[in-house]
């Protein structure tokens, strides 16, 4: 169990008992996985779970897609308020619509932004992304549908933007907020298949972006997080490819809070003599240094004040009220 996701949950308590987002009808405890929890709302008013300003933007632009909520139910969020996905959507959907602010949150990491594009319903972030067809030649259920979120190999979020050579760049955002992973070996799914079967083909392609020469065996990778990092790393790499919205460039972003230390955990044991945390090693395993990169959270928003963006004043006490690590 990660010990920052256990200090987190009294916070989170705390700010459903005390915040003013939240009506009195949703303090009360909300049932998560069979048990009644005061770090959840009830399932009832699990929207409350979302920053106010985008509650109502951020459901239907879900709905209208199809995304699926993680542990949401009825079309709505998860009640969990330690829940990833949620903390996402509260941090990035607000930016949906402000290109100034999101190029200013993005710049110091993107030096050669210019000005932010449109990705979806003239909205300059989405979320669970896919591709626009099935790269990674994943199992498609038999109505023929992919679900975003569910199933698939998603990226939590996407933003896209031209920069001052006038490439069009794609950013795939991995989000971490909770996370911690033991030790377990994903080669095998519970049904017995082999994952390495699957992902095979692209690791084995002459333009693969892993460096193989570092790597003892393709299974090393097949430990979280770096299953993940493979397989977002796949997509992002065959979207360039396929210039998917005329993109010329599509590069992965890893986001996660310093102060989740259980998330350092080196998990793969053949991995451990090339860094000291899983994105360190990955960043040593991807080819092209600009394909990926990891910032904490609080780099990226902690400095943010409302001086700087007065647009998302709101948002910027409610993040800092909430998640009050950001600025610590």
């Amino acid at each position: 169990m990660s010990k920052f996701l256990e200090s987190e949950k009294p916070h989170q308590s705390a700010f459903k008992q005390s915040s003013p987002t939240i009506t009195p009808e949703a303090r009360q405890p909300g049932l998560y996985k069979t048990k009644y929890r005061p770090f959840c709302l009830p399932l009832q008013h699990a929207e409350q779970n979302l920053y106010p300003g985008i509650r109502e933007s951020a459901l239907s632009h879900f709905a209208k897609h199809e995304i699926k909520w993680h542990d949401g139910l009825n079309g709505k969020s998860s009640n969990h308020m330690c829940d990833s996905q949620v903390c996402c959507v509260n941090f990035l959907f607000p930016f949906a619509d402000q290109p100034e602010a999101l190029a200013q949150l993005l710049r110091p990491f993107y030096p050669q932004l210019d000005h932010m594009l449109p990705v979806e319903d003239g909205k300059l972030v989405s979320f669970e992304w896919i591709g626009a067809r099935n790269y990674l030649g994943e199992k498609i259920s038999r109505n023929g549908k992919r679900s975003r979120g569910a199933n698939f190999t998603s990226a939590d979020a996407i933003v896209m933007f031209e920069r001052t050579d006038k490439k069009r760049q794609i950013v795939l955002i991995e989000w971490k907020y909770t996370e911690s992973y033991g030790g377990t070996n994903l080669k095998f799914a519970k049904s017995g298949t082999d994952r390495t079967k699957i992902y095979q083909h692209l690791f084995d392609h002459p333009d693969c972006l892993i460096r193989k020469d570092l790597l003892p065996n393709f299974d090393a990778l097949f430990f979280e997080p770096f299953y993940q990092f493979m397989r977002q790393q796949f997509l992002a790499h065959e979207m360039e490819k396929a210039q998917e919205m005329n993109a010329d460039i599509v590069s992965l972003l890893h986001i996660a809070p310093a102060h989740n230390l259980d998330f350092r955990k080196i998990t793969s044991p053949a991995l451990k003599h090339l860094g000291n945390s899983p994105t360190q090693i990955w960043g040593k395993l991807v080819k092209e240094q600009d394909r990926f990169r990891s910032v904490c959270t609080e780099d990226l928003f902690g400095g943010l004040s409302e001086e700087q963006l007065p647009e998302l004043k709101e948002l910027l006490n409610y993040i800092q009220e909430r998640y009050r690590w950001i600025k610590e």
